[in-house]
């Protein structure tokens, strides 16, 4: 009986042993799906751009290929900057004045480098922190052979594509909230920065309207004697 019981732990040993190799192949599907969340070209970037400044990227692009654009003002003035994209042969695709955000998405027509500016040359005396995000090309398949694929998806690719949703829909979550964290540090620091200035301000008139009392109630008490001239017979 004894060794029975053994040969039975043993069983049980192996048979809760046995998840190990799906669980790593799913860690490893899920590290490649991380890798796949983006499309491979384009750029993010933060950038500072100065009063009456104007700055321009460039992104060489094929014909057919997508290319999208998101774009949000974090700190300066009213949070507003002038935007437009251009294709190489000098076609304004986009163009949009005061704006604090937006999106651009385009198919390109033409091969070629593409240019999208950022402008700031109507403020005169605020400069901007200016975030964008420039893709270009399709999302690849996660699967290799997922876009030549009749047959219905197993429930491990169905699991895949669902995952790979709920990443994507992660990495804009986060982005968005790292830029709204930024937007409302910077408000934060201005706001600290405006109310130090403000209680100094008041530091300094509550001491000169303090020294005008005191030098006010000292000449009520001041005792004033009169002059008296000697005159002369």
């Amino acid at each position: 009986m004894p060794p029975l019981g053994r040969a039975d732990g043993m069983g049980g040993l192996a048979g809760r042993a046995a998840p190990r190799p799906a669980l790593r192949l799913l860690l490893l599907l899920l590290l490649g799906l991380l890798l796949c969340a983006r499309p491979s070209g384009g750029a993010e970037l933060t950038f500072e751009l100065p009063d009456n400044a104007k700055q321009c990227f460039h992104e060489e692009v094929d014909q057919g290929v997508k290319l999208s654009l998101d774009y949000q003002v974090i700190t300066g003035g009213r949070y507003d900057v002038d935007c437009y994209v251009e294709d190489p042969t000098g076609n304004i695709l986009y163009r949009e004045t005061k704006k604090q955000y937006d999106s651009f998405t385009h198919r390109a027509e033409v091969k070629g480098v593409y240019q999208f500016c950022f402008s700031n040359e109507f403020s005169t005396f605020s400069h901007k922190t200016v975030y964008f995000d420039f893709q270009v090309g399709d999302e690849p398949p996660i699967l290799p052979d997922m876009g030549s694929k009749v047959t219905a998806l197993t429930q491990m690719e169905s699991a895949c594509v669902t995952i790979h949703e709920a990443l994507k829909t992660v990495i804009d979550s986060q982005t968005h909230y790292r830029l709204r964290e930024a937007q409302d540090r910077a408000r934060a620091e201005d706001l600290n920065s405006r109310v130090s200035y403000w209680s100094v301000g008041e530091t300094l008139a509550l001491f000169v309207v303090s020294l005008s009392q005191v030098l006010l109630l000292k000449s009520f008490f001041t005792e004033k004697r009169p002059i008296h001239k000697a005159v002369r017979s």
